[in-house]
């Protein structure tokens, strides 16, 4: 694309018409400029467009992210993409953007900033030495936006130090980055201190001063997360006491009027209780003469800020600061007075700790939201979360004396919660729910709940005295927060619970997914669907099954509740563990199901709900059509015309598991034997559709498009030949084949061609499909693909027979067998894993040695491979497997991979089983002892000298082999 003002004025056409509402104007706009943004120059053109000042602002921003997004698309340069950005552009891109990023508007500067970021990842500092220099010098301008825009975007740039593994040359680059930025930071961090006091009388110069503390004080965090830089070693007598400084801050001018959203100060000083909260963790020696002043600050925070949300953060950083010093042995002796402790409880936990108004509007009018943070512990750091975490910590660490001080409050809240018959203190109960929990967890998984405890509470009695009342309650929805409250004790020590005390509550839990609160109702789907999961198939939940699913069908229905994660994943649990007792209740189910597939597909926005009901759509296709084989016809008329819609508008969330739906059907019609599929129809006329390049460029849709390919290979393959479908799938294996990232499914796909399809069909494409994998091999030998190989070639050894195969490999280059055996088979054979992959490898193998003449025969060609090869089949069967790598393995970048493509999720009811031409070999052992016992027989006197030159280890294996299957090698 040209660089000229048409150009400019019809992206940014486009780019006005991304914003409509209207499908039918912002698709074709979103096509179109996917479509040309892999033409040269459409990065630099963006550049220019946000650059426009006579543009609408919203164009401009528009403008800004289509330009993050194509360089989060684009930027990183892998094997197998085409690269649309040249060098000279690329460099031309770096060159303007920090410029561009420093003069424009905070809404773009954001989006610029997060560019930078990007693009930093993969080419800084190698490709981009000078963009720290181009900041630094930055500073000295004095201005204080664009110094806020160099922070910004050193903070975009360098947060990743905080969570990215350590390596080598992440170290390189944080040394670098240390050596030009950590004392022009330092510098910045005290002059600006300066200022503070030299503004002090105004609010609007000391708010932006105050940003760029909270930028410097986030830069500082990222860049000491790694490990402890001498640089900021040497100099904490600076930044230790101004981070103290900054905690006890109070500027009265700043503070925010807003009662849910904190101002600058709190979050300048909820940024320097995380920086000492690191350093308390990770560097604990080197903070241990700042700890006390930290303790003392950290307190003071907590006493002085008020209930308001805006001090939520400040106060759960400075909880957490707290526990990271309790937790250090170094610090404990802060912590070891009883009065001290008791202080803890009395004036930070329970105040922390208490049900607020502002929880109490979250519970009664966004309850997904009280739900992500309260059950499942989202990235919005929650008081009550942070004073928990604290008590955990103190009582591993001094558990006799926290027991006795908080064993004290928690028996007087209950006895207050009791006392009170018209239940106005609840809120007490609801305080001592959570500290008994949190006094209880020593252990907890995601699995499992919490899988350890205190000796010292008991757990079943706690349960039966002050939480099975609430449950077994007549009234439902009176005290929704303690009902709320007592399931998520269930669901909390589900393991450690007595599964009769359970069961036993278990109807009543189901009674709760009628609830009128959201919360109660979603916490009931939650615990049921973990307790099914932990429980197992009993004949308790199993006579419940129906019922079950039936309340939780119904809760779908219900307003608010039309996308319930927790109730379609407790549909999917209930079906995938309860199986047929399920059966009942899937009648309704299913209309229910296709209805809630249709309205989802036309906006789908909660990929973990979507998952959930396509894992019941399959499941309820295997469990009914095992019943009733006719019901597959059923299947396909409620649910073809849903997937039709989804493939003709492309929701590209959903193809990859309408192809793994289909995939099924095609199956389950086979399984249940209702005949082939029929010319013409539904099936068969998509598979024109299943070979368009587009498709397969999507990296979601591959494995499940080979997927289906597969099934309808097995089911159909006379009609695939018929209507010329061999070469377009040919092709398909060949870009999969040549492809890191799909090659594995290559090798599936054409295993699966070769094994459906007539020998005399597939035999002119032999020896250019072995060529296609030995030029791959070639030209990159990751170990995924060596495994594939050597795996692929044992099941052609025995499909085709071993002299076929090696034929054809030194038909395609001289000697090209001898190579593949000493290069890649003999070497690298004991890396294969998997069971049947191991079984067609081993079989393979032993069918090459004792039916290849060419290999044992005195005047044989590869002779000198026998004993080779027989030592790598003896390793596989008797040494662990090789998990070494091989060099061209490091070609992915976690980060990056796919990060614009809507991932590919396996459905677990619909997964393909791998077929197994072995199905008689029980043990490749025996196949390998029993196929050289023919060869023996035939031939007497033939072997003994190739075992002969076997190591006295292998032959003492082949021997035990002989004599534990009763085979006679002669």
């Amino acid at each position: 694309m040209e660089l000229t003002d048409a150009n400019l004025s019809t992206l940014a056409q486009y780019l006005q018409q991304t914003l409509n509402p209207d499908p039918n104007v912002r698709r074709p706009a979103e096509k179109f400029l996917e479509g040309v943004e892999v033409n040269q120059n459409y990065g630099l053109l963006m550049l220019r467009l946000v650059d426009k000042q006579d543009l609408d602002a919203t164009i401009r921003i528009a403008g800004s992210i289509a330009l993050k997004n194509y360089v989060k698309r684009n930027w990183a340069e892998e094997e197998d993409r085409p690269n649309c950005i040249s060098e000279t552009e690329r460099a031309n891109i770096r060159g303007a953007l920090v410029e561009l990023m420093l003069h424009s508007s905070p809404p773009i500067q954001k989006q610029l900033s997060d560019v930078v970021s990007i693009i930093g990842k993969h080419d800084f500092p190698k490709k981009w030495p000078g963009l720290i220099a181009q900041m630094v010098e930055k500073f000295a301008t004095g201005n204080f936006n664009i110094i806020n825009g160099v922070l910004q975007t050193a903070h975009s740039l360098f947060k990743r130090y905080r969570y990215e593994f350590k390596s080598e040359e992440l170290w390189t680059e944080i040394a670098f980055v240390l050596s030009n930025f950590a004392e022009p930071l330092t510098n910045l961090f005290l002059a600006t201190l300066g200022l503070c006091q030299s503004h002090a009388n105004n609010p609007e110069d000391l708010r932006i001063i105050y940003s760029s503390l909270l930028l410097i004080c986030k830069v500082f965090h990222s860049l000491n997360s790694q490990d402890l830089p001498e640089y900021f070693e040497d100099h904490m007598h600076i930044w230790m006491p101004n981070l103290l400084s900054l905690l006890q801050c109070k500027v009265p001018s700043l503070e925010s009027n807003d009662d849910s959203e904190p101002g600058i100060v709190e979050r300048v000083r909820e940024a320097a209780v995380e920086c000492a909260g690191l350093y308390a963790l990770k560097y604990s020696e080197e903070f241990l003469p700042h700890a006390p002043d930290f303790v003392t600050a950290a307190w003071g925070a907590l006493v002085d800020a008020g209930p308001q949300p805006k001090y939520d953060a400040l106060v759960s950083s400075s909880l957490s600061f707290l526990s990271n010093v309790a937790e250090k042995k170094h610090y404990r002796h802060l912590f070891e007075d009883p009065a001290t402790l008791s202080n803890v409880c009395e004036k930070v936990v329970i105040p922390n700790m208490q049900f607020r108004e502002c929880d109490e509007e979250l519970f009664e009018d966004n309850p997904e939201e009280y739900i992500r943070r309260d059950m499942e512990g989202s990235d919005v750091e929650t008081r009550r979360r942070a004073a928990c975490d604290l008590v955990k910590v103190l009582s591993v660490n001094f558990e006799e004396k926290i027991f006795q001080i908080f064993g004290q409050y928690v028996q007087a809240m209950l006895a207050q919660s009791v006392a009170a018959t018209d239940g106005s203190q609840w809120r007490c109960k609801d305080v001592a729910l959570f500290l008994v929990t949190s006094l209880s967890e020593r252990g907890r998984t995601v699995r499992s709940g919490v899988t350890s405890a205190s000796s010292l509470v008991n757990l079943s009695s706690f349960c039966q005295d002050h939480v099975i009342p609430d449950l077994i309650a007549a009234d439902i929805n009176s005290t929704p927060v303690l009902k709320a409250d007592a399931i998520k004790y269930i669901v909390t020590f589900r393991s450690l619970l007595p599964k009769e005390q359970i069961l036993a509550i278990f109807p009543n839990l189901i009674r709760f997914l009628d609830a009128g609160s959201g919360v109660v109702a979603s916490y009931a789907a939650s615990c049921l669907e973990k307790v099914i999961f932990i429980i197992g198939p009993v004949p308790e939940l199993m006579q419940l099954a129906p019922t079950l699913v039936q309340a939780l069908m119904q809760l779908l229905q219900k307003p608010g509740h039309q996308e319930n994660d927790y109730a379609m994943k407790g549909v999917m649990r209930a079906l995938l563990v309860l199986q047929n007792a399920c059966l009942p209740a899937l009648g309704g189910a299913l209309t229910q199901l296709a209805q809630t597939l249709t309205v989802v597909s036309k906006n789908p926005s909660r990929p973990h709900f979507n998952h959930y009901l396509f894992e019941c759509i399959s499941l309820s296709i295997k469990l009914v059509c095992k019943a009733s084989p006719a019901a597959v016809e059923s299947f396909e008329d409620a649910f073809f015309p849903i997937f039709q819609e989804i493939l003709q508008q492309e929701v590209q969330e959903f193809m990859p598991y309408v192809f793994q739906l289909l995939s099924l059907l095609v199956e389950q019609r086979s399984i249940s034997g209702m005949g082939g599929l029929t010319e013409g129809g539904p099936y068969l006329s998509l598979v024109g559709c299943l070979l368009a390049p587009p498709l397969w460029d999507r990296p979601a849709n591959v494995k499940a498009l080979v997927r289906l390919l597969c099934a309808l290979t097995s089911a159909a393959h006379q009609h695939l030949i018929r209507d010329n479908r061999l070469n377009g799938m040919l092709g398909v294996f060949q870009k999969l084949i040549a492809s890191k990232a799909n090659d594995q499914e290559g090798f599936t796909l054409i295993q699966c061609m070769l094994q459906h399809i007539p020998e005399e069909t597939m035999r002119p494409f032999l020896k250019q499909i072995l060529s296609l994998m030995f030029q791959r091999l070639s030209s990159s030998k990751t170990t995924k693909f060596v495994c594939g190989l050597i795996v692929f070639l044992g099941f052609y050894s025995l499909k085709y027979g071993p002299t076929d195969l090696v034929e054809n490999l030194d038909s395609a280059q001289p000697n090209l067998f001898g190579m593949y055996c000493e290069r890649i088979l003999v070497p690298d054979l004991q890396k294969v894993s998997g069971q049947t992959q191991l079984k067609l490898a081993a079989c393979g193998y032993s069918k090459l040695v004792s039916e290849c003449p060419i290999l044992y025969q005195a005047d044989g060609k590869y002779r000198y491979l026998w004993n080779h090869i027989m030592q790598a089949l003896i390793a596989l069967f008797e040494l662990p497997n090789d998990e070494s790598i091989l060099p061209e393995d490091h070609w992915i970048d976690v980060g990056e991979e796919n990060a614009y493509q809507p991932a590919y999720c396996q459905l677990l009811s619909a997964r393909q089983d791998i077929p197994d031409i072995l199905k008689d070999v029980t043990e490749p052992r025996q196949f390998l002892v029993q196929s050289l016992g023919m060869l023996s027989s035939r031939h007497p006197g033939l072997l003994l000298p190739l075992i002969e030159q076997l190591s006295s280890d292998h032959r003492t294996a082949l021997n035990s082999y002989s004599q534990k299957f009763g085979v006679q090698i002669v």
